[in-house]
């Protein structure tokens, strides 16, 4: 099952939008967009974990007709940062999916962890076009949640910069002429390092991304290849593929995003600077375009673009999401859940680098097998395979 492109028969200008995370990465570019072209949109909500002062000072710029918190106990906070005003302030879970549940036309759905969930797949419930920057509900959640999408008519716009890309080059009207997608990866910090070396390496070392500028853990999961063995899986739910036609390859340039390679030998190949803000702007003003205010490519600057085959020995983690896919029944949930549990780990020092793959690997031979067919099911699976993973740390 795969993500049909089906663009909105009617446009409405401007477009009312809420951004699920508004004050991270991903929400703060789509703010930046948003307010560079405030004549195109309306926002309707924002919402955020527990920076109140950053989420206060959104919902005031743009005359948000709700703000939310995640943590209750950041609600006072909040309430007071917004009075005198109109907006409409609240807490927790259930304020988030109230939140979804508002009338915007456009819903940004990043959310990071199984939190961005129960939101998100309100906003599909009531067929809102959703860009997604939630990695947990295609990897986690990917067959349930493509059953709600075709259930209710809602669209699914990937935000991550290699499913934008192929979003952007695949002929989705002739799936029949797909011959492949391939993913592009950087390689991260360790591309170079001998695996045998690669034992002592530091969180320090891990975060030090060559070309993008990323948390923590998303960095750490870029040197692993952890990264791109959840894209796989989700380019497994998003596009008309099966798992063997998704390639992987190692771009340390980080210029071009991802390929579509159809049978006539052509490949398509959306490229660009490594900004965030394009692969928003593209799903902000599907199906129209509008200016990122990126810099341009400099092909001059870029002449030489390199390719090579990830070290399956140096990064087991392309196999464990391959096998995942295979295997089905929740595994993909229980390596995710498992991996941030020992990426945690390993920032805090508990574990070595390589340690991941061997927890993640062990934590998805033990957790229980059974397909998910609701949100429960998927919460019950990831609770799980967190206290697996974190058993096995502690052993």
């Amino acid at each position: 099952m795969a993500l049909t492109q089906a663009a909105p028969e009617t446009e409405t200008a401007p477009r009312h939008v809420t951004v699920l995370g508004s004050t991270g990465s991903v929400g703060a570019n789509t703010i930046d967009l948003i307010r560079r072209n405030p004549d195109q949109f309306v926002v309707e909500a924002l919402t955020a974990n527990s920076n109140v002062d950053a989420l206060a000072e959104q919902a005031k710029e743009f005359g948000a007709a709700l703000a939310v918190v995640a943590d209750p106990n950041h609600y006072q906070g909040l309430k007071d940062a917004l009075a005198g005003t109109n907006i409409e302030a609240a807490a927790g879970p259930e304020a988030l999916i109230e939140a979804a549940a508002r009338p915007a036309d456009w819903v940004m759905a990043s959310i990071v962890g199984t939190a961005g969930l129960p939101p998100t797949l309100e906003a599909v419930r009531r067929g809102a076009v959703i860009g997604l920057a939630n990695k947990e509900c295609l990897v986690s959640a990917g067959d349930f949640m493509l059953r709600e999408i075709e259930k209710h008519g809602a669209t699914m716009l990937p935000v991550d910069s290699e499913h934008n890309a192929i979003f952007q080059v695949l002929d989705f009207d002739h799936p029949e002429t797909i011959d492949r997608i391939i993913l592009t990866a950087s390689g991260g910090p360790f591309r170079n390092t001998p695996t045998e070396k690669l034992e002592n390496v530091t969180p320090e070392q891990a975060v030090a991304h060559p070309n993008w500028d990323m948390g923590a853990k998303i960095s750490v999961d870029s040197a692993s290849m952890f990264n791109k063995g959840l894209e796989l899986i989700e380019a497994y739910h998003l596009f008309p593929v099966t798992e063997k036609q998704i390639e992987i390859v190692v771009h340390p340039q980080s210029v071009i995003h991802s390929m579509v390679g159809y049978v006539d030998g052509s490949v398509l190949a959306q490229l660009g600077t490594p900004d965030m803000r394009t692969p928003i702007a593209y799903s902000l003003a599907w199906p129209s375009r509008m200016d990122a205010a990126v810099e341009r490519l400099d092909f001059v600057k870029n002449s030489t673009l390199t390719f090579e085959t990830p070290d399956p020995e140096k990064f087991p983690a392309l196999r464990l999401a391959r096998e995942a896919l295979q295997a089905g029944n929740g595994a993909a949930t229980v390596m995710n859940a498992a991996n941030e549990i020992a990426v945690a780990a390993f920032l805090g020092r508990e574990i070595g680098f390589l340690d991941i793959a061997r927890i993640v690997e062990k934590a998805i031979d033990q957790a229980p097998k059974a397909p998910l067919n609701s949100l429960d099911d998927v919460f019950e699976l990831d609770l799980s395979a967190r206290e697996i993973a974190k058993a096995l740390i502690s052993g």
